[in-house]
């Protein structure tokens, strides 16, 4: 499967509500469930300079999405990067987290700068939890507690990644 990573578009909207869409997807995120259309183009329409989207292309299809977001006007944490991702339930274990964090973790350490990159997982992911071992995170902590899912309240890992200098 060739797996295509470029910037995420505000008219990738419709594409960014499918991902959003799936069972999984919303299992694995702190995204609500039944996303509609609107509110994806009204989150894309404007996005901030300081959050650097990537999408994960296999053909026409966006099969995921990445999100690095920075801090460039806290000057004590302009060093920091947070990740979010989401692999839209067709393409799960397909290579496409594996794609988006290669991305990720260049831009990172190479045009952004961020010595520590952080993300929150879902403690029952495992492999997510495993993708991001992968790439050089670890676990930092356990937020106990942390989200409200599928009616239970589930525990997330605090994991993060120093850049190799």
């Amino acid at each position: 499967m060739d797996i295509i990573i470029r910037r995420l578009e505000p008219s990738d909207y419709e594409a960014m509500q499918k991902v959003f869409a799936g069972p999984r997807v919303t299992w694995g995120t702190l995204q609500q469930p039944y996303p509609s259309v609107e509110s994806w183009r009204k989150r894309l329409t404007e996005i901030p300079e300081s959050q650097f989207w990537l999408a994960a292309m296999v053909g026409d299809e966006m099969a995921g999405q990445l999100e690095i977001q920075t801090t460039p006007n806290h000057p004590r944490r302009k060093h920091v990067g947070q990740l979010g991702m989401a692999v839209r339930d067709d393409f799960q274990g397909k290579g496409v987290g594996t794609a988006l964090m290669q991305a990720a973790v260049d831009i990172a350490d190479h045009w952004l700068d961020l010595l520590r990159l952080e993300l929150g997982v879902f403690v029952d992911n495992e492999p997510a939890v495993r993708l991001y071992q992968r790439f050089g995170f670890v676990i930092e902590g356990t937020l106990t507690r942390y989200a409200f899912r599928a009616g239970t309240y589930a525990d997330v890992y605090a994991m993060a990644r120093f850049r190799q200098e």
